[in-house]
């Protein structure tokens, strides 16, 4: 366990809000989604899905001063690889989103990218072992 820095926690918060109104939007009207941004709608309803879960662990990370480090590290680690796999998805071809869909996936990527980013330098923020 770890003592969460300010910023660790801010950021955790963040990406809690930022990926719980994606899943509530992914969940709720993927079929809309899917023709607004001309990508898959059953790739929107289990990409908002596995957002709902995540949504509570990182919100719950967040809220604690204290939180299992190996934990955060792999928060950070997921929304790195997360950044990653969008960029590869678009340059892949095994989707063909319209532009507004490009343009979405762009801008949610470098927001998962700046919050894990904000989360690694939180991470280094905080101070080592704590006991329970």
């Amino acid at each position: 366990m770890i003592h969460s820095s300010q910023l660790l926690r801010r950021a955790l918060l963040a990406d809690a809000l930022f990926s719980g109104v994606s899943a509530i939007a992914m969940v709720l009207d993927a079929g809309a989604l899917a023709s607004l941004l001309g990508l898959p709608e059953a790739l929107l309803r289990e990409t908002g899905l596995f957002l709902v879960a995540y949504t509570a662990l990182v919100g719950w990370l967040g809220s604690r001063t204290s939180a299992p480090k190996a934990v955060v590290m792999l928060v950070v680690a997921g929304n790195a690889a997360w950044t990653l796999a969008s960029i590869a998805l678009l340059l892949s071809g095994a989707v063909t989103p319209n532009l507004l869909g490009t343009i979405v996936i762009l801008a949610q990527a470098i927001a998962t990218g700046v919050f894990a980013e904000l989360q690694y330098v939180g991470l280094r923020r905080s101070e080592g072992v704590v006991t329970a």
